[in-house]
């Protein structure tokens, strides 16, 4: 199997990438990535892939233009070598909460981007948690969308979640919450939240009962902490007696208020931050990326594989 497939990683992530690849008892392909002083990017691969089967590990955060470029070069540079097959491997997937048109003369830059990697030669994604599941249908392409749900729902089982409830942060976020609350039997709440702007959100109240419980908020991004902040804040005011989070994604580019919450549990699918704040914790999703990459070079379910894992 070792010979059938090759992993590489781009500039974005490559601890990660490592993890995958230890995960599976492969070393990382050899690729040599360099910056030109206008800020062109330079790529060669440093080994022979022909007629093998290829993921590329590239979590497109934070500098999600730049990523994006980088893994299309290596995806164009791997197809020109002959490959079988590409597969892109995307831990977080970018521009994906600009998924439709809220208002006039706006682009769906998720399409955009789907676009992009189909025409580069990608003949299959793999990411975790996206924004919206509707995105799968942007592609033309296998899309398989990993949750890392059941690595959550086996760690607040360890803490012991029995006077707890699941807080979904807005009303979009209620069918990933619901599925927590399933996989926990525990109830559900709803914060009623509208965001004014990119970096403003507005909490409206709470459906469910929280008083005297645990809240444990439900996200699959924390961008700027806003929505958690705020979400934290309404659960306390409702008689909450402590506030956990998990999230899936977190890019951290705000931190400030998150002291709101007691605990917050993040993946690994970003590089960590410098400044991450006290109370943190990461929780490592390299094992269901590794068992998803042996059941695509295997020709196994993905399905059956992660179902059975939550149960």
């Amino acid at each position: 199997m070792q010979s059938s497939f090759t992993i590489f990683s781009g500039s974005s992530h490559p601890k990660l990438a490592e993890e995958i690849a230890t995960s599976l008892h492969v070393k990382l392909g050899k690729v040599a990535i360099e910056r030109f002083p206008d800020g062109e990017i330079g790529m060669q691969v440093l080994e022979n892939v022909r007629g093998k089967d290829v993921f590329i590990v590239q979590s497109v955060a934070r500098r999600p233009n730049h990523y994006l470029m980088e893994l299309l070069i290596l995806v164009d540079a791997l197809k020109r070598a002959s490959v079988r097959s590409v597969t892109a491997v995307m831990p977080y997937y970018p521009y994906a909460r600009q998924d439709r048109k809220e208002k006039g003369r706006v682009p769906i830059t998720a399409k955009l981007v789907a676009d992009l990697l189909e025409r580069a030669g990608v003949h299959r994604v793999l990411t975790m948690d996206l924004h919206t599941e509707q995105i799968q249908g942007f592609f033309n392409i296998p899309v398989d969308n990993l949750t890392a749900r059941p690595a959550f729902v086996a760690e607040l089982k360890k803490l012991g979640v029995k006077n707890s409830v699941i807080v979904s942060t807005d009303v979009g976020s209620n069918r990933m919450a619901r599925k927590y609350a399933e996989a926990l039997k525990l109830d559900l709440a709803i914060i009623d939240k509208r965001r004014i702007s990119a970096e403003k959100v507005e909490v409206y109240g709470l459906i469910g009962d929280v008083n005297g419980k645990q809240a444990i908020l439900v996200d699959d991004i924390w961008s700027t902490g806003k929505t958690l902040k705020t979400a934290a804040k309404k659960c306390k005011e409702q008689g909450a007696k402590s506030v956990l989070a998990v999230v899936t994604h977190g890019l951290m580019l705000g931190v400030e208020g998150i002291e709101e919450i007691d605990s917050i549990w993040v993946t690994n699918t970003i590089p960590s931050q410098p400044q991450t704040p006290a109370g943190v914790k990461s929780l490592s999703i390299a094992p269901l990326f590794g068992k998803a990459i042996d059941c695509i070079v295997s020709a196994k379910s993905l399905s059956a594989l992660f179902k059975s894992e939550e149960g």
